[in-house]
């Protein structure tokens, strides 16, 4: 795919830089039949979220994405309905914490070739301490990716889809005309039905096609946008 050029990227944080992490959901879900794989894991969120946007659910329904991971990840189907619930009760906001590792090498590049670029997620106030911890990024300079920005849903009082959300973002960007600003996510309800209500130029991280014959630019992986 030909991706048009852009003049800055807003990225979403779970699912593009962090995971639920592997290491705690493989054992958890061991116990109910499921592989604990990380390269299993990875694919399970993206079934997940390919569910809950196929669901239409919006952020704080998360059955579909349960359900759709746990069997991703080989769990019998005696087993789902607990290995979801016990999912839902696990996997929170302090579990988003395995960062991807070609999503880091993709954004350092972005940076190093002069990229402006920042961070909008629905999160739970949490999200700007995880990615510095995480080695991803941090608001401004620091030991790791700076951004120019980080958008918190909880910290502003405003989620995706609300496109309202982006304007404190695009306060960081002056100059720049939001329809050449990219918005990368991996939810089709909240993350490119926000960004095309904001006039921003929205691309699904697709990394297993799970979206055939979208309507919207797809990529696989976040090294596609680096020039």
């Amino acid at each position: 795919m030909a991706l048009p050029n852009f003049d800055a990227i807003l990225f979403d944080a779970g699912g593009i830089f962090l995971l639920p992490d592997p290491t705690v959901m493989g054992p958890l879900l061991r116990y109910h039949g499921g592989d604990d794989d990380i390269d299993t894991h990875r694919r399970a969120h993206y079934k997940g979220m390919a569910a809950k946007s196929a669901a239409g659910a919006q952020e704080k329904f998360w059955h579909d994405y349960n359900e759709a991971y746990v069997r991703a990840v080989g769990v019998p189907d005696v087993n789902v309905a607990a290995a979801a619930i016990e999912l839902e009760h696990t996997r929170n906001a302090y579990t988003w914490r395995w960062a991807i590792p070609e999503s880091l090498r993709a954004v350092q590049a972005l940076h190093a070739a002069g990229m402006p670029i920042g961070v909008v997620s629905n999160a739970s106030g949490q999200i700007a301490e995880v990615l510095a911890r995480s080695g991803v990024c941090q608001e401004g300079d620091g030991p790791h990716t700076p951004m120019r920005v980080i958008i918190d849903s909880h910290v502003v009082g405003v989620a995706k889809p609300d496109p309202r959300i982006f304007d404190f973002a695009l306060a960081h960007f002056p100059g720049v005309d939001r329809s050449r600003i990219a918005y990368v996510g991996d939810s089709v309800t909240m993350d490119i039905g926000g960004a095309r209500a904001a006039g921003l130029h929205p691309i699904l991280l697709d990394p297993y096609d799970d979206h055939p014959g979208a309507d919207f630019d797809r990529i696989v992986t976040l090294e596609e946008l680096v020039p």
